[in-house]
């Protein structure tokens, strides 16, 4: 397996998503949202954000919507480049936003901390919210142990969230109603010690692919929740699919999530693999 390095120096790269034949990230620390042209390797500054940018996902209409971290709010980049505010999930999360979702009819699910601490101490149970595309928020599961990356399968039928500090590690899943919201929870997987799932996205066989940063492995599970693959990558907290073939897998890795750290040493880095099965659309 080659593992090629298309970017580096970055502080924190989170939130990876393929849209346009460009992948989009934050670097969550500099505060600042980028597309990288894999191709001739351009990367574009999109907008900067000064709250900390972290999950991404687009509307219908190709515009991008953001999850502000500090500002607990989800921003929507206009056409023009200006930043509107979307939604206000402050009446909801209880502490920093993190990843996010954006379904095919432009609902945004999207997870928090729940509180600061860090372990080994027990994290502070949260809820999951749900943006409609008008903005309107709602809460849609409870006791989530932060929430972190999220997929929706081909059919638009199931949402499934990583628990990043729920032991052990796991995946949730749940059935999407037709307004949004969440019913039948139970759990996708769960995993061995040493295993706290971060970023994932989804192949076109509804596989799952898996950051796992204190593994330093991306972790493949078929759509029944059974790990097919894993695969060494040092450090890798989100990742997607995506390229000419839909066979590009790329990973956004750094040597500490800690903002000083980051923000001191930039070995942040995307790098890209490849894979048997494409991204959805391929």
């Amino acid at each position: 397996m080659t593992v090629d390095t298309l970017v580096d120096g970055l502080a924190f790269p989170e939130g990876a998503r393929w849209h346009a034949d460009h992948l989009w990230f934050s670097d969550v620390y500099a505060g600042a949202v980028l597309a990288l042209e894999p191709i001739g390797g351009a990367v574009n500054t999109v907008v900067e954000v000064p709250g900390m940018p972290c999950g991404l996902g687009f509307l219908p209409d190709g515009r991008l919507l953001i999850a502000s971290v500090q500002d607990r709010t989800v921003l929507r980049r206009e056409p023009d480049g200006s930043l509107a505010v979307h939604a206000d999930l402050s009446g909801i999360a209880t502490s920093l936003l993190n990843d996010m979702c954006v379904d095919r009819r432009g609902r945004a699910y999207v997870g928090n901390y729940g509180d600061d601490s860090t372990p080994p101490a027990p994290p502070q149970p949260a809820d999951l919210a749900m943006v409609e595309p008008d903005g309107t928020v709602h809460a849609v599961a409870t006791d989530m142990l932060f929430a972190n990356g999220m997929v929706v399968t081909a059919d638009g039928s199931t949402l499934v969230v990583a628990e990043t500090r729920a032991t052990p590690g796991r995946l949730t899943a749940f059935t999407i109603e037709p307004d949004g919201s969440l019913e039948q929870r139970r759990a996708f997987a769960e995993f061995e010690d040493g295993v706290a799932p971060d970023g994932l996205t989804i192949d076109a066989e509804d596989g799952i692919w898996v950051a796992s940063p204190l593994g330093g492995e991306l972790i493949r599970l078929n759509a029944e929740g059974t790990v097919t693959d894993r695969l060494a990558v040092a450090n890798p907290y989100a990742v997607a699919l995506g390229g000419a073939d839909g066979r590009d897998l790329f990973v956004c890795t750094s040597g500490s999530w800690i903002v000083e750290d980051a923000l001191d040493e930039q070995s942040g880095a995307i790098v890209r693999l490849r894979v048997d099965v494409p991204a959805p659309g391929h």
